[in-house]
């Protein structure tokens, strides 16, 4: 067997893992509160850790990208729609990169 194939395999059991871990493990339905509230916020918790350090390293300066992540959570709080707050974080990283170089 090849290197390729080999890898293939290893990868395929390491991903099939953790999606056939859950199903083996909850055969009923669940009942407890802390476990559905557990796994009601993992999707909203992967999807921030893989979000927010691309956030910071997207421009050339860091305190530009933050400058604009602050503006989009002020935009955001303030219930703005997604356009605005997008088009706001832009124009405020903007503004500040001209401001720092």
């Amino acid at each position: 067997m090849n290197y390729l194939t080999a890898s293939v395999i290893v990868m395929a059991v390491v991903t099939y893992i953790p999606r056939a871990l859950p199903i083996v493990a909850f055969r009923g339905k669940i009942k407890s509160k802390y476990v559905k509230s557990f796994l009601h916020y993992i999707p909203y918790a992967v999807l921030g850790a893989m979000t927010f350090p691309s956030i910071l390293f997207s421009t050339a300066s860091v305190y530009s990208a933050l400058a604009g992540f602050i503006a989009a959570m002020i935009m955001s709080y303030f219930e703005k729609s997604l356009l605005k707050v997008a088009i706001g974080a832009v124009t405020v990283v903007y503004l500040v990169e001209q401001l720092i170089f």
